[in-house]
C-alpha cells in the first residue's frame, strides 16, 4: 500500500482528494493536515510515502514544508506539488527544496492517482514534456550560480547515457529498450547513478543533468 498525506488548507479539497485516492486499491490516506506545519509534524509521526503538498497554506507554506519533509535521506517521503503552470516561480522553488512531482490542480481522478503512484516508485516524472521545460529553465538558471560538477566524472559512459535517457523522463523498461539492455541492468545502472552522485531520486538526477549540460 502506498501510504498518503494531504495537505492542504481547504477542507473540502482536502476531502476530495482524500475520497479520489481512497477509491485506488493500492493507495491508503493515512492523514490530513490544514498547513505546512501540521504536514511536517504528521509526516514525522506517521512516516508516509507520499505528501500531496498544495503550496499557499496558513503558518507555513508548501515549499517551506517541502524543504523540511523532502530531505536528503532515501526513505524520507516523496512530496507531490498541486500547482498550476502560470505560477511556475512555484514549481523552481518547489524543486529546489526537493519536490519529486507535480500536478495541476484541475487534474482528473486518474491523474491523481497515476501521479501519487508515479512518485511514490520513483519512476518518472510527471507529464515529462511540461515538467522537463520547467526542469531545464530552473536549471538553466542555476548553471550560472556555479561550475559543472566534478561528480559527473565518476559516471561510467553507459551510466551516463542511462542519466541523459532519465532526464528525458523515460522509464527503465524505455531506456531498456533505447540501450538494449535488459530491465534489471538498467535498474542497477540508476542505482549506481543516484549512489554515486548522492541523488535522493530520479527527479534529483534530471535537475543535476541539465544543471550540468548533460541532458541533450
Amino acid at each position: 500500500m502506498i501510504r498518503v498525506v494531504i495537505a492542504d488548507d481547504q477542507v473540502m479539497i482536502r476531502d476530495g482528494l482524500a475520497t479520489l485516492l481512497a477509491s485506488a486499491p493500492d493507495i491508503e490516506v493515512v492523514g490530513q493536515a490544514g498547513d505546512g506545519l501540521e504536514a511536517v509534524e504528521l509526516c514525522a509521526e506517521l512516516g508516509p510515502d507520499v505528501v500531496v503538498m498544495d503550496i499557499r497554506m496558513p503558518r507555513l507554506d508548501g515549499l517551506a514544508a517541502t524543504a523540511r519533509i523532502a530531505t536528503d535521506d532515501k526513505e524520507s517521503p516523496k512530496v507531490l506539488v498541486l500547482t498550476t503552470f502560470d505560477l511556475d516561480e512555484y514549481v523552481y522553488e518547489a524543486l529546489g527544496a526537493g519536490a519529486s512531482g507535480f500536478l495541476l490542480k484541475d487534474a482528473s481522478a486518474g491523474d491523481l492517482i497515476n501521479a501519487v503512484r508515479v512518485v511514490a516508485s520513483g519512476e518518472a516524472l510527471l507529464a515529462p514534456s511540461i515538467t522537463r521545460r520547467l526542469i531545464s529553465d530552473f536549471a538553466r538558471r542555476r548553471r550560472h550560480e556555479r561550475p559543472r560538477s566534478d561528480l559527473v566524472d565518476v559516471l561510467t559512459p553507459r551510466e551516463l547515457d542511462v542519466l541523459r535517457l532519465i532526464a528525458r523522463g523515460l522509464s527503465n523498461a524505455e531506456i531498456a529498450g533505447e540501450l538494449f539492455l535488459s530491465e534489471q541492468t538498467v535498474k542497477t545502472h540508476v542505482g549506481h547513478v543516484l549512489s554515486k552522485l548522492g541523488l535522493r531520486d530520479r527527479t534529483q538526477a534530471v535537475v543535476f543533468s541539465y544543471e550540468n549540460g548533460i541532458a541533450g
